[in-house]
């Protein structure tokens, strides 16, 4: 049924503007480029809910931030969706809301994410985490695909606090000329009230008796006109990330329409000759590595010239490499190819079909040879990280193969990002330094050496597996971890990092501590 409805609307004419009594929609292009006569500031009022909004998560954030992985992370990124959906909430009142089950998964996803710098301590972890939060709460407040490009719905939000600021400049204004308010809206005294009242009394209660002033300092951080520009950005980021959410709830572009008809190559032969030959070369390829594989590893070795590992290791970023091409390939074909008869639709089945599967088998070389080359020569976060990512890449494959059944793939990128965000908290679940640093000195057993200096730059992560060595590695990796942990605040309380302050290490000899090169 729907691909004969696609059919017809392939052949049908556009129908006329107004006919339905709605404004026509806007082609499909960038909302920075698509031109806005009137803007929607000039025709959407300022609520008054969300300046209130946008300042208190502005000041929870400057506040609780922390410059390490802990707590504060967790706290800000949920006063923001708390300010965001209280401040939509009140401006709706009592009408449909905006979010959905979708809009709460994404969110959901966006504060485990945050939730990583609780428990882990690595700090290239949590830069991750962050960011994909910040991708999965964008698409917490888009809700729905929106005719904007894919770009858009990723960065809806900084994208809308930017266009936001004649918004809240008409907003304010308006607000200054109502008599009952003239000059000042109403919730800016009691707050500046509540302020100057802070600074009055707590440096009094803080002489006055030395635990509340110990208390003080554990929550108050030290007061310098650093820490002024800190909260100030901070509180500049995080207000106008409100306001840019509360913006696009405002007045959201309109959804996307999945039976639009698309531009598509007008013929077959433009697509599936280039996919075609494709297809034979990855086929010879697989079949050349089933030879390789029945032969065995003498095999390799006499054919190339090569060890295992340097084997393993040549091939590895080519396939890499392949793969990653052919996933755009595959996508431009999804988006492009045409399909409006049945003999376009199983050409696009089989050959992309067939073509996802030999990915899939590379994909899995690839994987082959990184685990090969691991074995060797250890495990690293580089190597842990690529092969991560190898793993999503054939996760996508798998989408794709599902999206060929019923030939829609609008789904597509959103699931993707979907993937990335479970893998992100599945590495988090890892815990992947001490995974690394476990493989690593399980390689000891077999008559491997131990790079202790590379382990030693771990975060606290590392100090459960490494506490299992003995003397001197224990402490050539120990030492310079726990050593190098500062008192936390309570913004930047971390499990591993509280973990590690109990553990007892000796100050490691240097000239004992073997550091070899790593490959």
């Amino acid at each position: 049924m729907s691909e004969d409805k696609e059919d017809r609307q392939a052949h049908a004419s556009p129908p006329a503007a107004g006919s339905t009594g709605t404004l026509p929609r806007a082609p499909q292009i960038p909302v920075l480029m698509r031109p806005r006569v009137p803007p929607k500031s000039a025709i959407v009022p300022l609520p008054g809910s969300v300046l209130p909004a946008a300042v208190a998560a502005g000041l929870i954030a400057a506040v609780t931030l922390p410059d390490d992985p802990g707590v504060g992370w967790f706290v800000a990124g949920l006063a923001f969706a708390v300010a965001v959906y209280f401040a939509d909430k009140r401006a709706r009142g009592t009408a449909e809301p905006h979010f959905g089950l979708a809009s709460v998964l994404w969110a959901v996803a966006a504060l485990g994410l945050l939730a990583v710098g609780m428990f882990r301590a690595s700090t290239w972890l949590n830069v991750l985490c962050v960011l994909a939060a910040c991708v999965a709460g964008s698409l917490a407040v888009v809700g729905k695909r929106t005719v904007n490009t894919f770009i858009y719905d990723v960065f809806a939000v900084p994208i809308e606090a930017l266009l936001a600021i004649p918004w809240i400049g008409r907003g304010l204004g308006k607000l200054a000329k109502k008599p009952e308010s003239r000059g000042r809206p109403r919730f800016l005294v009691p707050v500046l009230a509540s302020a100057g009242l802070l600074l009055v009394f707590v440096p009094l209660l803080r002489g006055a008796d030395a635990a509340f002033a110990n208390v003080v300092d554990a929550v108050i951080p030290e007061l310098n006109p650093e820490t002024f520009v800190r909260w100030g950005f901070l509180f500049t980021v995080a207000a106008f990330a409100v306001i840019g959410a509360c913006y696009l709830l405002a007045a959201p572009p309109l959804p996307a329409d999945d039976d639009a008809p698309r531009k598509r190559l007008a013929h077959r032969l433009e697509w599936a000759l280039p996919l075609g030959v494709l297809v034979l070369l990855f086929a010879s390829f697989v079949a050349v590595r089933l030879v390789v594989l029945f032969g065995g590893t003498e095999y390799v070795l006499r054919t190339s010239g090569l060890t295992a590992a340097e084997y393993a290791r040549s091939g590895f970023w080519q396939l890499s490499a392949i793969t990653v091409l052919t996933l755009l390939l595959v996508a431009a074909a999804l988006r492009w190819a045409p399909r409006s008869s049945k003999a376009d639709r199983a050409w696009q089945r089989g050959l992309l079909g067939v073509l996802s599967v030999l990915s899939l088998v590379l994909v899995a070389s690839a994987l082959s040879r990184m685990w090969t080359y691991q074995q060797a020569y250890g495990f690293t976060v580089l190597r842990l990280l690529v092969e991560v990512c190898e793993l999503w890449i054939g996760l996508i494959f798998l989408l794709i193969l599902g999206s060929l059944v019923p030939l829609r793939s609008a789904w597509l990128p959103r699931a993707a990002i979907g993937a990335a965000v479970a893998a992100l908290l599945g590495l988090a679940v890892l815990d992947p330094e001490r995974f690394i640093a476990d493989r690593n000195i399980d390689r000891i057993a077999a008559g491997k050496t131990l790079d202790t200096g590379y382990l030693s730059r771990f975060s606290a992560d590392v100090v459960p597996a490494a506490d299992r060595l003995p003397e001197p590695l224990r402490s050539c990796v120990l030492g310079p971890v726990v050593m190098g942990i500062s008192e936390d605040d309570w913004r930047e309380w971390n499990l591993s990092r509280a973990l590690a302050r109990q553990t007892p290490v000796a100050t490691a000899d240097g000239a004992r501590c073997p550091y070899p090169t790593r490959r």
